[in-house]
């Protein structure tokens, strides 16, 4: 990515308040680019978004997607050059207990987040990101390519499957090459500071070993693709800036993961954050019966180190390292925006090199 891009581009950003939202806004607060948010209350207590004061630095509106009238007005009055769609409901369990909520945020959210963008002349592109659970899950051995089919067993994946679809048929149907250049990216399992969604690993771990309890892992044996949250931010900025350039020939879907070798099983993650915090942190097993959840799943990236020259900068040992450190010194009480700063800079210092 070129930071130098950013500077005075209007963003429009959904989903400012999560956990990557928060990350991303602070970035492209960092790089001078003009900021309008829009998403619902912090989803979480404390939250990332609160400790580190994101809304200082940019205009943050309440709103829900699921309001078309409302989403177009805000997209409307904050005339963004750039749109980046991240407002979601991320977590598969909570998709159990409100399938109907899910589906209406992940799939009609992205149907009126499209419609706002085609009143909205001042777009040129447009990110919609998604999940690497969109795909039909077959526990291969391999990663899945962009081009395979849209799937998933339980609601949280299959609404990003159709979300795919959606964008796709809004891609084709009225976005012409000389209007909004569309694309969609999807990313693995992400880590870093600052995330408390309940039933992720890292957050349910981190507040096991505050409180001194042992962590309760639902599939020790589940094997997913782990990376440091910067890592995929930083394709969709470089995904977005090839749109900028060049739409025609970037628009389509695109996957960033972690390196082979960061792909893990839960166990040995959960492992390496007990021994990183210390302090007699400890792991268990849960028997008890769980709602289904892919066993092994990967993704294959070897397009956008192709086509966008992006690549995985954190080996998954040092970004294990930064999320403990993190967690740390919130716990200690110190300043959680000057460090989240300074994990910024220096992921884009690596990046320079």
């Amino acid at each position: 990515m070129n930071p130098a891009f950013w500077k005075g581009k209007a963003v429009f950003l959904t989903g400012h308040t999560g956990f990557k939202g928060s990350w991303l806004s602070l970035w492209l607060q960092s790089l001078g680019a003009r900021v309008t948010g829009y998403a619902l209350e912090p989803p979480t207590k404390p939250s990332l978004f609160e400790l580190v004061g994101v809304a200082r630095a940019m205009e943050s509106i309440t709103g829900d997607v699921r309001d078309l009238a409302a989403l177009k007005k805000a997209l409307h009055n904050a005339s963004p050059q750039l749109v980046i769609h991240m407002a979601a409901q991320s977590l598969v369990r909570e998709s159990y207990a409100d399938p109907v909520g899910t589906y209406a945020t992940n799939i009609i959210g992205t149907v009126n987040l499209l419609e706002a963008v085609r009143d909205a002349k001042s777009v040129r592109t447009v990110v919609i990101v998604t999940s690497d659970k969109c795909y039909e899950n077959r526990e291969w051995l391999w990663g899945y390519r962009e081009d395979e089919a849209m799937g998933g067993h339980d609601p949280y994946s299959s609404s990003k499957g159709c979300a795919e679809l959606v964008t796709a048929a809004y891609r084709r149907s009225f976005f012409s090459p000389a209007s909004a250049a569309v694309a969609s990216a999807r990313a693995g399992n992400v880590i870093g500071g600052g995330d408390w969604s309940k039933d992720r690993l890292v957050p349910d771990a981190i507040s096991a070993f505050i409180s001194r309890k042992a962590l309760r892992v639902r599939s020790p044996n589940a094997v997913r693709p782990w990376q440091y949250v910067l890592d995929p931010l930083s394709g969709y900025l470089t995904l977005a800036e090839r749109l900028w350039e060049d739409g025609p020939a970037y628009a389509g879907a695109w996957n960033f993961g972690p390196a082979e070798d960061d792909v893990r099983p839960v166990s040995w993650i959960v492992g390496e954050l007990a021994r990183r915090w210390g302090n007699d942190a400890a792991w268990e097993s849960d028997p008890a019966p769980q709602p289904h959840e892919a066993g092994l799943l990967k993704l294959d990236c070897a397009k956008a180190r192709a086509r966008l020259n992006w690549r995985p900068r954190v080996e998954l040992e040092t970004a294990l390292d930064w999320t403990i450190d993190w967690y740390r010194k919130y716990a200690s009480g110190e300043d959680l925006r000057k460090l989240t700063v300074e994990q910024i800079r220096s992921y884009q210092d690596d990046l320079a090199q």
